[in-house]
């Protein structure tokens, strides 16, 4: 995994005087599913609207998929797909109503419209619930019609910013398993941003960001081994200082 997918330098961001991110440095290589592991208030949500362009850094650039955020925020922005903490389905609209307003967004051709969102639901489980209306899903089932539409526009990045906040543990395994198939597909890069550690588990690399600072970066494994702990939660725990 050489090729960048997204690249963060030196990325700061304070809120008055609460400094949320500090000279933050991060790449995102192709086909890599990166778990940004932090306790709450580390920065992650922060760093992810720096990422969507929902702000813009105090500092430092990013470059995702070879376009500078701040110089072509279109292009950059284009190559994304999300999926944030908050629930953003249309409750009221049936599942295949929400996904078909996304492709609109996104100038996606009306001609093609219908057989990406019935390949997207199929492949989550989802082709005989289109007609259902989103409220009457299950906490998992509405996340993944959130991630079917993130993918629609075929991003080459997709965020998942605390996206299993809530969901039983089976639901959480089916999330990170359908993403992590389709990074080995090599279809997507994926940062992952969590506090459940066993969501990191098997991420191809963690992050640790702790009060606005990355603090360590490396395979499960190495961050195992740099700390002489155990178990990657114990490593966690080590890293951050939480007891």
């Amino acid at each position: 995994m050489t090729e960048i997918a997204a690249k963060v330098s030196g990325v700061g961001k304070s809120y008055g005087k609460t400094k949320a991110l500090d000279n933050v440095d991060m790449a995102l290589h192709k086909g890599e599913f990166v778990a940004l592991l932090g306790p709450n208030g580390a920065g992650k949500t922060t760093l992810f609207h720096l990422l969507t362009g929902l702000f813009v850094p105090d500092q430092g650039s990013i470059v995702i998929q070879g376009h500078d955020i701040r110089r072509s925020p279109e292009r950059a922005l284009a190559g994304i797909g999300v999926v944030f903490q908050q629930p953003t389905l249309d409750l009221d609209l049936s599942v295949r109503a929400n996904l078909v307003y996304h492709c609109r967004l996104h100038g996606i051709y009306s001609s093609i419209t219908s057989d990406r969102i019935t390949d997207e639901l199929q492949r989550l489980g989802l082709a005989n619930r289109a007609s259902d209306k989103a409220r009457s899903l299950s906490g998992g089932n509405r996340r993944k019609v959130e991630l079917a539409r993130a993918l629609l526009h075929d991003p080459a990045i997709l965020l998942m910013d605390e996206a299993t906040v809530g969901l039983d543990p089976a639901s959480r395994a089916t999330l990170v398993q359908y993403v992590l198939d389709r990074c080995e597909q090599g279809d997507i890069s994926v940062l992952w941003a969590t506090h459940l550690v066993d969501e990191a588990e098997r991420a191809h690399r963690a992050l640790v960001l702790h009060e606005g600072k990355l603090i360590a970066q490396g395979t499960p494994e190495r961050l195992i081994a740099q700390t002489q702990r155990p178990t990657l939660a114990e490593a966690f725990l080590d890293l951050t200082g939480i007891h």
